[in-house]
């Protein structure tokens, strides 16, 4: 069941509507140029539902859920600090904290 939810999860990262990615964008260690790829992508994609900055921000987050427990700490940090950078591109607040 596992492999088949693993497969599931990169089908859906490879063609889902709201971008097409860099390939190993989620493994990048510089939380701002993993910003800057998912703005760049998103304001690129003419597929995705929603504007840029909740499409490129609904990626990190699906990605965060599907590998959940088994990232490495310190990559989850980084994407963490990903959103962070983010929100700041779009001029939005940063969380709290």
């Amino acid at each position: 069941m596992t492999d088949n939810r693993q497969r599931w999860s990169q089908e859906v990262t490879r063609t889902s509507n709201a971008l097409d990615l860099e390939p190993g964008v989620f493994t990048w260690s510089d939380p701002a140029a993993i910003a800057r790829s998912l703005r760049d992508s998103a304001e690129r994609s003419e597929r995705r539902r929603a504007e840029p900055f909740r499409s490129a921000m609904s990626m990190l987050n699906f990605y965060l859920n599907r590998v959940g427990a088994r990232l490495d700490p310190q990559q989850r940090q980084r994407l963490e600090a990903a959103k962070d950078e983010l929100r700041a591109l779009y001029g939005r607040p940063r969380r709290a904290g």
